[in-house]
């Protein structure tokens, strides 16, 4: 197991790539074939590796590290990887609040929401599919060109002078529904990770967030003190 992670993170292996069979690695180690599937599924259950029935064992793509310690941006994150982060403004649109999202964002029914449908995409490859509801008369004017100009908290500070302080997130798996698949370019039904997340302004909740994000491509950790 050391030896192959060794190899993939010296890109010997790389994102995608086929390992060789249980045989041959039997062969090349001089190991038995139970040592050789005891590791597989040690390494699939790490994430180095993922299987595809009747094919074999890949290498898995890199994952992204999130830490939920403070507040973070998609933008800025990206950022520190060295990535290109990008956002595609797929849907704008002003419209009348459901009970449910009167509900998140703390406002009366029927009041106006801006209803915004992105995807968060990292050097051109799309990661997260989201849908965000913000308080239109906390953001009067707002169009979809100021979305795509700059981030969206940027917006919020220098274009309405709400200022962030904290946010609430609630994380669950899911699984890809068919027009969430057609952007992250997966197949239907696939897992993936359900993040709700919370905005406040004070004590005004100005955003709220259901992102669907790739489940063999984020690691959130939380750091936890006594």
């Amino acid at each position: 197991m050391d030896i192959i992670i060794r190899q993939i993170e010296e890109e010997k292996y790389k994102p995608d790539d086929k390992l060789p069979s249980e045989r041959e690695l039997c062969d090349i180690y001089g190991v038995s074939r139970m040592t050789v599937r005891q590791t597989l599924l040690e390494l699939e259950r790490e994430g180095y590796i993922y299987k595809k029935h009747g094919l074999g064992s890949f290498v898995a793509p890199r994952t992204f590290n999130q830490n939920l310690d403070k507040l973070y941006s998609f933008t800025e994150e990206m950022k520190k990887l060295g990535k290109k982060p990008e956002s595609i403004v797929h849907q704008f649109e002003t419209i009348p609040s459901t009970k449910k999202i009167a509900e998140k964002l703390k406002i009366g029914i029927d009041e106006e929401v801006h209803k915004i449908t992105r995807i968060r995409l990292a050097d051109k490859e799309p990661l997260i599919y989201e849908i965000t509801y913000l308080p239109a008369r906390m953001f009067k004017g707002l169009t979809k060109k100021q979305l795509e100009t700059k981030p969206m908290y940027d917006v919020f500070r220098e274009d309405y002078h709400i200022p962030i302080t904290k946010a609430i997130e609630k994380f669950s798996v899911t699984k890809v529904r068919s027009e969430e698949a057609k952007w992250l370019k997966v197949k239907s039904g696939e897992p993936a990770m359900l993040i709700k997340r919370y905005l406040f302004s004070g004590d005004r909740i100005c955003e709220y967030t259901t992102s669907v994000a790739k489940g063999d491509k984020f690691v959130y950790t939380v750091e936890l003190t006594d």
